[in-house]
């Protein structure tokens, strides 16, 4: 079994950089799918309190023979719970849920919600948590550039992590540039789109017959390629190990940029998190 691949981030710790998602999927059925993701090899798993499933998340890791010391956990904050006491007692809710014996490993805002205007409360209130230690690592999740450098500057500590919507149709250029330069790690979220549209691309699909692999394997080598922390989804038992199984697709520069020229079809399918969620 091919183990993904590790991403150092800011604070000196390490992420798998091929991740489960469990987004639009039901408590109990999380902990069926999350399961077999581990069976299958992931070693990190992406929920939220939005989700409607971190008991769920928590009970698949607990009963599953992978040690829960082995799986990486990322949880987010959501927008009603922003504020810096707010945000502290929903990350208590949120850590009783999941019941994993040890720190968070990841903790992000979900969303900037600018109009709100609590998002620098809400990250005094992560990196309070990350003081304490009930955290590993801190960041955020759709926040736009102006926000994003707002916290630094004004708290001085950098997310490890920014998570925003990045597809091949939506490449996010400008955000991962900002990303880099500010040393935070990027990570996808709708990796291979929604609708299939991404998938049904030609380019895509040529790539894929010359390595013999799927479109979202190619798609989710893409990710990886640009170093992106990817976490794709899916309930159905074989796209979960399918999925997996890109990591052993390695494209080429050439191919990369291919993929790449796609962006200029589509756009945005998710909220502009300027204008929040």
């Amino acid at each position: 079994m091919t183990a993904s691949p590790m991403t150092t981030l800011n604070d000196g710790t390490a992420i798998p950089q091929l991740g489960y998602g469990v987004w639009q999927v039901d408590d109990d059925t999380a902990e069926d799918v999350v399961g077999q993701a581990l069976e299958a090899g992931y070693r990190h798993v992406d929920t939220a309190k939005a989700y409607g499933n971190e008991d769920g998340v928590g009970r698949a890791i607990k009963n599953s023979a992978v040690d829960v010391a082995d799986v990486y956990v990322t949880t987010k904050l959501w927008n009603e719970d922003q504020g810096y006491e707010s945000a502290i007692e929903a990350f208590d809710a949120s850590a009783e849920r999941l019941r994993l014996r040890k720190p968070v490993d990841l903790y992000l805002i979900h969303w900037a919600q600018p109009s709100q205007g609590t998002y620098l409360d809400s990250w005094k209130a992560l990196v309070e948590l990350q003081r304490q230690g009930k955290v590993v690592s801190i960041g955020v999740s759709n926040f736009g550039e102006k926000e994003l450098r707002e916290i630094v500057a004004e708290t001085g500590v950098t997310p490890a992590v920014h998570q925003i919507e990045l597809h091949p149709h939506f490449n996010q250029e400008h955000m991962r540039a900002v990303n880099e330069e500010l040393g935070i790690k990027t990570e996808a979220w709708s990796p291979l789109g929604q609708g299939g549209k991404v998938l049904q691309e030609q380019i895509i699909a040529d790539i894929a017959e010359r390595h013999d692999a799927t479109p979202g394997q190619v798609v989710i080598a893409w990710h990886l390629a640009h170093g992106n922390i990817v976490i794709p989804k899916s309930v159905t038992p074989e796209r979960i190990v399918e999925n997996y199984g890109a990591l052993d697709v390695e494209l080429t520069p050439d191919e990369v940029r291919s993929i790449d020229s796609l962006t200029q079809r589509g756009g945005r399918i998710g909220p502009n998190p300027e204008k929040g969620a």
